[in-house]
């Protein structure tokens, strides 16, 4: 029987252009020796380059040769194997890579095809396996050329499109995240804006890709401060979730959000754009996932450290009532968040409502059950559920006392 990865058609790289990255159909000869497509090395030339873009050797003269035995060659393979497959398994070698890292970090065009085509293979290769990713990141200056593009002024959209797809591709490999960290957030020059645009005019797959790598390099306070007070970048993330209904981009948009939520300043942003009753529809949709409905939580219980987020939190009472139901409903994690955020309005802000509303959800048996859930003593998950239960039993008359020292429930 037949492989599925025998039926991909590889093609020999020294028939490949080195800028392109497709079969050249008419191979010509620069002085260097080095082969190109036609179309792709006449665009290089006219747009004012002197040098080979594969050596970057300054070209002696601009002039360049037909290689007709590079397309007798290409002719005859490709009548021997026929059409190309799309399911060809892309290729790159050094040479190659190395000639188009060294084009990217030499292009300065806002837009051209031929830079869109050469960021699309790298993507194609990328998406065909790991060790294809583990490649491009190993390869020496491949990420700073990358990110090199988005620092350029006035890039058309689908090329930055295309460099946050290879991003966000390769930033699973060992070391990627950290570089990304050190080249779009200490260059202060204009990659956010050009993921901001992203954001905002991108296509689906596209915001999701950015909100995912921004997400990422938010790696310390510093990182993460210094993309929240990017003029217009939280908004654009908030934008994405009243805008769009797609469930994968909330998913990535919360985390982006919950790695940013460090400073009362931004908790405060959030609370403004009207974050809380989002979150309230998120967690009180029956069909929600598990992951999105834990990230809106711990999103939530952010909020809830600063001022403005517990007062808005407990005039929804919508919110508070999803938060106690969902309490003990999905991971740990996600309940002690849910107790936090309960705490916050509960013990800190008192509000009458905001208990009433946890009585009815059946929230004392609940809060209970997580203060029995193996905590020690002393843990500040159990104090909260301590407090909790005193302010709940003494709001709803049960005529209850609690110690927090104890396991018990006690008559007064």
């Amino acid at each position: 029987m037949v492989r599925r990865d025998e039926l991909h058609i590889n093609v020999p790289n020294p028939f490949r252009c080195p800028i392109s990255m497709d079969v050249m159909r008419s191979p010509v000869s620069l002085s260097t020796g080095v082969t190109y497509d036609r179309s792709s090395i006449q665009h290089w030339l006219d747009a004012g380059h002197d040098t080979c873009p594969a050596t970057m050797q300054i070209l002696q003269s601009k002039d360049f040769v037909p290689n007709l035995n590079l397309r007798r060659l290409i002719n005859l393979w490709a009548q021997s194997h026929g059409p190309i497959s799309p399911a060809s398994s892309p290729t790159l070698s050094d040479q190659q890579l190395r000639g188009l890292v060294q084009y990217l970090a030499n292009e300065n065009e806002k837009f051209n095809q031929n830079l869109f085509n050469s960021l699309s293979k790298m993507v194609d290769f990328a998406k065909s396996k790991d060790e294809n990713r583990r490649f491009l990141a190993n390869f020496n200056g491949f990420v700073p050329a990358v990110v090199g593009v988005l620092n350029r002024e006035g890039v058309e959209i689908e090329v930055l499109e295309m460099v946050m797809r290879l991003l966000d591709l390769i930033s699973s490999q060992n070391g990627v995240v950290e570089q990304l960290h050190q080249l779009i957030t200490k260059s202060n020059r204009n990659c956010l804006s050009s993921i901001q645009l992203v954001l905002q005019r991108g296509s689906l797959s596209s915001k999701i890709e950015s909100a995912r790598v921004l997400g990422s390099i938010a790696l310390d306070a510093d990182s993460k401060r210094l993309i929240a007070e990017k003029e217009g970048l939280l908004t654009a993330l908030n934008d994405l979730l009243s805008s769009e209904t797609d469930r994968s981009l909330h998913d990535v948009v919360f985390s982006c959000l919950v790695s940013l939520s460090v400073t009362r300043s931004v908790k405060s942003e959030l609370v403004r754009f009207g974050l809380v009753q989002f979150i309230t529809e998120t967690l009180s949709s029956p069909d929600v996932s598990v992951s999105l409905a834990e990230k809106a939580m711990k999103l939530l219980s952010k909020i809830a450290t600063c001022a403005e987020g517990r007062s808005e939190i407990s005039g929804e009472a919508k919110c508070v009532a999803a938060v106690a139901e969902r309490l003990m409903k999905g991971s740990m994690a996600a309940t002690e968040d849910g107790v936090a955020v309960l705490w916050s309005v509960c013990c800190m802000v008192g509000d009458k409502r905001a208990r009433e509303c946890v009585g009815k959800s059946n929230g004392v048996a609940k809060i209970l059950l997580v203060m029995q859930s193996g905590y020690c003593e002393g843990h500040f998950m159990r104090r909260m559920c301590g407090d909790l239960m005193k302010v709940l039993s003494v709001g709803l008359g049960m005529g209850l006392c609690y110690d927090t020292m104890t396991k018990h429930i006690m008559p007064c």
